[in-house]
């Protein structure tokens, strides 16, 4: 008998809604939201009266989960702005990074001392990668947004405008798993004021992966480089931040390493996320790609 993913991804899908928190569908085995954004919108369903965000369309519905999960096995998305999370992301080490650099968990750990507080204890997943999701609960009355290395390096945040991946999806990688099935801590007081200072984030240097299965490079990229755009929250700089990372996947479009349209649709959603408008992100995204499509070389002269 061949296994079929979808009861189980079902199963995650109705268990985050059970806890209350609206989930969005997942490309198969991916982090990549399954929805369209504007620029596809076709005006039914949730959208008859207008585009609606992922944000919008996450759901606790039972019914309108189990229809979405019985078309396929597609990875589950916890939106986590209306789901009341602020979500602490701690990244492993990439194969780019200089030997000795400290992962997010030492990063994170060495924060928490410098603050004179522990760890805190909350609900953990482990993430395929080797890293950790910490989930709190987010206060009232703030509305707290994504972060990318603001905190410390290797440390983000998702919030309001973004979306982490469930328990029980899988990707090329690996699963998404419970570490730690404690209860969702109040996200502490030293947290949130480190969140809500303004602070300059940290840069790291953006070096090319090494090339060995292109395709499989290029899909990586894509949901790198659109989860970072949708984590920017600096208002001055967001379209600018946009141009650059379509430009960076573009070269595997012009290289025919991956589909137009997948880039279109993934930035078009990561840049409604991050705040702008859908009309700046078409664009955006078309004048990043024929800049990439002019002056890329095909692979085979490259």
């Amino acid at each position: 008998m061949t296994h079929d993913p979808r009861a189980a991804l079902l199963r995650a899908a109705l268990d985050a809604a059970a806890r209350g928190w609206p989930v969005i569908p997942l490309r198969p085995r991916s982090k990549v939201p399954a929805l369209h954004g504007e620029r596809r919108c076709p005006g039914t369903g949730d959208c008859t009266g207008g585009h609606r965000t992922f944000e919008q369309r996450a759901t606790i519905d039972p019914a309108r989960i189990e229809r979405c999960w019985a078309s396929g096995p597609f990875n589950v998305g916890i939106a986590t702005g209306p789901a009341g999370l602020l979500v602490v992301d701690l990244d492993t080490l990439k194969p780019t990074d200089e030997g000795g650099t400290p992962d997010g968990a030492a990063n994170f750990g060495a924060l928490c001392e410098r603050a004179g507080q522990a760890v805190p204890v909350t609900r953990r997943i482990r993430t395929p990668s080797g890293g950790e999701h910490l989930y709190f609960t987010a206060p009232d009355g703030a509305r707290l947004t994504n972060t990318t290395g603001t905190l410390t390096p290797k440390v983000d945040t998702r919030a309001w405008g973004g979306q982490v991946v469930a328990p029980g999806s899988v990707t090329p990688q690996g699963s998404y798993a419970v570490l730690d099935d404690q209860p969702v801590a109040n996200l502490p007081e030293w947290l949130k004021k480190a969140l809500t200072t303004p602070q300059k984030p940290a840069a790291a240097p953006i070096r090319p992966a090494p090339v060995r299965d292109a395709s499989r490079c290029a899909t990586v990229a894509l949901e790198r480089e659109s989860a970072d755009v949708a984590a920017r929250r600096d208002t001055g700089r967001r379209n600018d931040e946009l141009l650059r990372a379509v430009i960076r996947v573009g070269r595997y479009v012009a290289r025919g390493d991956i589909a137009r349209t997948a880039v279109e649709e993934a930035f078009q959603v990561a840049g409604e996320a991050a705040g702008l408008t859908a009309a700046e992100c078409r664009t955006t995204i078309a004048s990043a790609l024929a800049y990439s499509l002019r002056t890329v070389r095909p692979r085979e002269a490259a």
